[in-house]
């Protein structure tokens, strides 16, 4: 597979180049169904959560990047599948189901878009519906936006996975709206975190 040969290759060189500093790193490693979020600044996001991520996972990319045959392929072969962003799309979200009732990894990045400031947009509901769909833990994770003016040292901090049934019990009639209110609190305390000790 593309994705593996890919992981491996370019893995040591992220770690000796970048020289990553990752807070709790060890949230991520665990075994089941999960959803990885987080925020989004650039190009490069999925790729360097993909390299740090100790298993594969699958992203949704803006169907416009599946523009040919070749970028279909290759993008397909690195575990992306296309997502239309202008309407509800029910495909890529049953895709995303499929990937995560097979006990696999999906990332996500819930703002939508990149943001240009850093500063964290408001979050779509998506991540927290096949969270609860799909009765998946949400791991957050918060990507330091300024990294490359500590020395281009990419910096992020792994938060305490979330359990969306565990909030929803508590909010009947809200569940989705209260979980991706919870994610984005979370994802607040950890950019709030990166800001003042990290």
């Amino acid at each position: 597979m593309i994705y593996i040969f890919f992981k491996y290759l370019l893995t040591p060189f992220f770690w000796l180049i970048y020289r990553p500093k990752i807070r709790n790193l060890g949230n991520l490693f665990f075994i089941g169904r999960g959803i990885l979020i987080s925020n989004h600044f650039s190009l490069g996001d999925p790729i360097r959560l993909g390299l740090v991520a100790p298993r594969p996972v699958h992203f949704m990319a803006k169907q416009e990047l599946f523009s040919s045959h070749l970028k279909r392929f290759f993008l397909k072969q690195l575990l992306a599948f296309p997502v239309y962003r202008k309407h509800a799309d029910m495909a890529s979200l049953k895709q995303a189901m499929t990937v995560l009732d097979r006990g696999r990894l999906f990332g996500i990045f819930p703002e939508g878009r990149r943001s240009i400031t850093g500063e964290l947009d408001t979050f779509e509901k998506g991540a927290a519906f096949l969270a609860l769909r799909c009765n998946a833990r949400i791991v957050p994770i918060f990507a330091d936006p300024d990294w490359k003016k500590h020395n281009h040292r990419v910096r992020m901090i792994v938060g305490e996975p979330i359990d969306p049934n565990e909030i929803a019990q508590s909010h009947a009639g809200r569940a989705v709206d209260a979980v991706t209110e919870a994610i984005r609190d979370r994802m607040q305390l950890l950019k709030n975190e990166m800001e003042l000790e990290f």
